[in-house]
């Protein structure tokens, strides 16, 4: 199959090139705009109690809200707000609200701090656009307002915060780090390859040809989008390019390398690109799909961002595939060795000292190598035991200097924590009739006395005497460990002491955070293991084997507790962060077992090859050390490059996402696939292939062209399945 899509694309460059350019015109021209959303809330399914306190609020508190927006006014001198200033504030409140800025519903005085050092103006917006680019402008819009207010004749000074301005703000910061990244992402690669090939051609084509194929990848998304009515989160792009840049990267330089490979073996040029799709587009496939399927596995989901995040990954996965098996040899095949210049060190094999060393040792000791390297991921993996994870999306991907966050820093000095953020029980009637009014101050002190919960009072009861609101602040800020569990503690003492013939519902931003955590680790318990099974699927039919495929995942999970391991000691242990973005591990299985699992089978393919070289198991290990070890190397390094420049955008968000995936990656290349895997299939030796034979030399049917399996003839470009040699002596 590899080999006839090599001859086709071989055969008619120009015509595939063509192809691919209409297909891209033709999609971003016609692709709809891709939505994005940032509400935490829009992560959850409605089944979820947070969600359905949300509804309950909608329809018996409709004038009731949650501010969007909050002005946090003090005098510029610090001093104690006067009558003066508590008139400008009401002054300012009024005139904020006669603008009728886009989205915003009302806007009504909050309390004044009880140091009297600070005044509130509260924002509602329209919920149901919550998260959403329209409100993103409508708190920018605000935000400059009610600078513009303030300045006539006050002496007052004004921050906006609140989950529109945070949004705002995160927006401001996330584009500064897309450039960080996409420049990064760019250099990285350019200076890599013109280190690798020492040819400015072949150091540029990857980016020109990877840039087209993520533009036609974006329009796919964007299809997808609308079809099956997803919402995109805003952090999909930023990790969009990383994917399509080093993923395309990866299989750009699996199939140079072989084309190389094939030239110095004395193949004809064309011939020589035919050779190195049908050699390596097996492995390409294999690690694309086990890719695709691993982001695919993520529409198990119940969080919202994660169903999206994955079929739209999957989708630009799926593309770079195709571009790898028909645009890029057809691109280098119309080039020709020409791609090298001005280079000339393609022509003749390097000696490969170090991998060629590398191979002597796993050959030699496969024993001391699978434990050596199994215990370095042991080790890193028992750090997993102090993970926790954190729900501060917003201080997590923008800098503390921000203004939101400066806002929100002050609400927690000058209020209690959770003041900017509270948590409504709804207590409501069961079976339509009004509540009995006498039991909720009792109810009410009940809440107070919980553990973590700084008041508990009755804040307002439905026209129809159906549905009370007992507003509860807590004492830490929404998204805190310490409001989540103390939430928890608010939802148990609710229930428990909901008067007979009612219902109680906790909702609010730290209940919202505990749904997350507990549908994060429902996820946890669905899509790893689904995931699994289906990489394994994959494994077992590129490698006719249902030996290898055990112990090939257990080694790419043990590649995820070390990263994760080595995270949680970075950030926790040594630098203090009270724990990690919750949804890091999930990001990790994404690049670490999916992306990672291609170094894997790219080793394991060619073991195989070699194997059937008539190589013995050890030789066949240190073999494919020796050739596939440059590859994985180079692809290893520029895929953890890549992920490394996250580091740079200024967030911890990115900081931690940045450092684990790339650390991941490494882990990934050069334990896993360099030393762990091959050793390992070589201490199992022939039993790795079981139950089928795929490592037994293949003998040729007489007069045929093709192996007695039925399978096309390896080495030659003869059809005649003679064995070619290069000019350092290996077999082609």
């Amino acid at each position: 199959m590899f080999r006839r899509i090599g001859h086709a694309v071989v055969r008619h460059p120009i015509w595939t090139i063509v192809a691919w350019l209409i297909a891209a015109v033709a999609i971003v021209a016609t692709a709809p705009s891709l939505p994005s959303n940032s509400d935490e809330s829009s992560f959850l399914p409605k089944s979820y109690e947070s969600i359905k306190a949300a509804d309950l609020q909608e329809r018996a508190f409709p004038s009731a809200f949650t501010p969007s927006a909050i002005a946090l006014y003090q005098r510029t001198d610090g001093a104690a707000l006067t009558a003066a200033d508590k008139r400008d504030v009401s002054r300012i409140t009024a005139e904020l609200g006669e603008k009728h800025i886009d989205q915003v519903q009302k806007v009504v005085p909050g309390q004044p701090s009880k140091d009297g050092r600070y005044a509130l103006t509260l924002v509602q917006m329209d919920s149901k656009n919550a998260g959403q680019p329209k409100q993103t402008e409508a708190a920018k819009t605000l935000r400059k307002e009610v600078k513009s207010l303030v300045a006539k004749g006050t002496h007052l000074d004004v921050r906006l915060g609140g989950s529109a301005a945070q949004a705002a703000d995160q927006e401001d910061s996330s584009k500064r780090g897309q450039a960080l990244i996409g420049i990064g992402t760019f250099v990285i690669i350019l200076v890599t390859l013109l280190i690798i090939f020492r040819a400015p051609l072949l150091a540029v084509l990857p980016l020109v040809l990877i840039g087209l194929v993520s533009a036609v990848a974006n329009g796919l998304i964007a299809y997808a989008t609308k079809l099956f009515d997803l919402q995109a989160n805003s952090s999909i792009s930023s990790i969009l390019i990383v994917v399509l840049f080093g993923v395309g990267t990866d299989y750009f330089l699996f199939l140079m390398f072989r084309y190389r490979e094939r030239l110095r073996a004395g193949d004809e040029p064309k011939q020589a690109m035919v050779n190195a799709v049908d050699r390596v587009g097996e492995a390409i496939a294999s690690a694309a799909g086990a890719v695709i399927i691993a982001f695919l596995a993520l529409a198990l989901s119940t969080l919202g961002f994660l169903k999206q995040m994955g079929p739209a990954l999957a989708i630009a996965v799926a593309a770079t595939l195709i571009a790898g098996l028909t645009l890029i040899p057809a691109v280098v095949s119309l080039i020709g060795p020409k791609v090298f210049w001005p280079s000339k060190s393609w022509q003749q094999e390097p000696r490969n000292a170090r991998f060629a060393a590398l191979g002597r040792g796993v050959q030699r000791r496969p024993a001391l190598t699978a434990v050596a390297s199994g215990l370095v991921l042991i080790v890193l993996s028992l750090g997993t035991l102090g993970f926790n994870a954190t729900f501060d999306l917003a201080s997590g991907s923008m800098p503390k200097t921000k203004e939101s966050m400066v806002v929100q820093d002050r609400m927690q000095k000058a209020y209690s924590a959770g003041a900017a953020a509270p948590t409504d029980v709804y207590l409501s009637s069961t079976d339509g009739k009004p509540l009995d009014k006498a039991g909720f101050d009792a109810y009410a002190k009940k809440l107070g006395a919980v553990d973590g919960v700084a008041s508990a009072r009755l804040s307002q009861v439905n026209k129809e005497g159906t549905t009370a609101d007992i507003t509860v602040t807590l004492k830490y800020e929404a998204s805190t460990d310490r409001a989540i569990d103390a939430v928890e503690r608010v939802r148990d003492v609710a229930h428990a002491n909901a008067p007979e013939g009612t219902e109680a519902l906790v909702g609010g931003m730290s209940s919202i955070f505990k749904d997350i955590d507990s549908a994060v680790n429902h996820d946890y318990r669905t899509v790893f293991p689904v995931a699994a099974i289906l990489i394994m699927v994959i494994l077992g039919l590129l490698l006719r084997s249902v030996v290898a495929p055990w112990y090939l995942i257990a080694s790419v999970g043990l590649g995820f507790g070390a990263t994760l391991g080595a995270t949680v000691w970075l950030f926790q242990v040594a630098q203090g962060h009270s724990g990690l973005m919750f949804m890091l591990p999930v990001i990790m299985y994404l690049f670490v077992v999916a992306i990672g699992t291609d170094y894997n089978i790219l080793m394991i393919a060619r073991l195989r090859e070699e194997a059937r070289e008539g190589r013995d198991p050890r030789e066949a290990a240190g073999m494919a050390l020796r050739h596939a070890g440059p590859t994985v190397a180079a692809a290893g390094f520029i895929l953890a490059a890549t992920f490394a420049t996250m580091m740079l955008a200024g967030n911890s968000l990115l900081t931690e996402m940045g450092f684990a995936v790339s650390f991941g990656i490494a882990v990934a290349a050069f334990v896993m696939a360099m030393f762990f895997t091959p050793s390992l299939t070589a201490l199992i030796g022939h039993a790795a292939w079981w139950p089928g034979h795929g490592d037994r030399a293949a003998t040729q049917a007489p007069g045929t062209g093709t192996a007695a399996d039925g399978s096309a003839a390896a080495p030659g470009d003869d059809g005649r399945g003679t064995v070619a040699h290069d000019p350092a002596g290996r077999r082609g």
